[in-house]
């Protein structure tokens, strides 16, 4: 509907059930353990049409589907995740927590206290998007206060050694959700220029 012109810019604002999602990637999207462990604890397996290799959602966490056209607002796909990179930076610094975006790792990350120099930092954020006619789908995933334990079954993104967190995990403090998606729409709006 987007690309036919009969709808405008949309952004989806969700959260999941237990999912882990796999990308276009096959060699990056790597479980650890058996597909039958996790369908036995309730999680859901998806194939996408999305970049990047597999991830996991679940209640908690915040999901940003944007379905623009960026032929119309004159935007290369670089700059596109350039955008949704900063929009979750706008979000987490209203939440209390300072994420940073890596060159060749789209998505973000928090440095701890001790980590100055980015040997070890932490992922908050994952992006991960399709394109049809320069229509833009699937987005990015913000982790706020779900459980982080439904990251143990897989190789986040396929790279080895990345460790997860969320705001929860970072700052301490529990946010309401309700709360969360109001801030997430104003950051939006702050970057994509998108009305109610």
């Amino acid at each position: 509907m987007r690309r036919q012109g009969k709808v405008k810019d949309t952004v989806l604002i969700v959260e999941h059930p237990p999912t882990v999602t796999f990308g276009v990637r096959e060699g990056i999207n790597r479980l650890v353990g058996e597909k039958e462990s996790l369908e036995r604890e309730g999680i859901s397996l998806v194939k996408t049409n999305r970049g990047g290799g597999a991830t996991a959602h679940n209640p908690g966490q915040l999901v940003c589907y944007p379905i623009i056209d960026l032929s119309k607002r004159r935007m290369t796909v670089d700059e596109y995740v350039s955008v949704l990179e900063d929009i979750g930076i706008c979000l987490l610094d209203k939440l209390g927590v300072t994420a940073v975006k890596r060159e060749v790792f789209p998505g973000l990350w928090v440095v701890g206290r001790d980590d100055a120099n980015m040997s070890r930092p932490e992922k908050i954020a994952s992006i991960g998007i399709h394109l049809s006619g320069m229509v833009t789908s699937h987005g990015m995933a913000i982790n706020i206060t779900n459980d982080l334990s439904i990251f143990d079954h897989i190789v986040p993104c396929g790279m080895d050694g990345v460790s997860i967190t969320s705001v929860r995990k970072s700052t301490g403090v529990e946010h309401e959700m309700k709360a969360v998606k109001e801030y997430l729409v104003e950051c939006v709006r702050k970057y994509l220029g998108m009305e109610q």
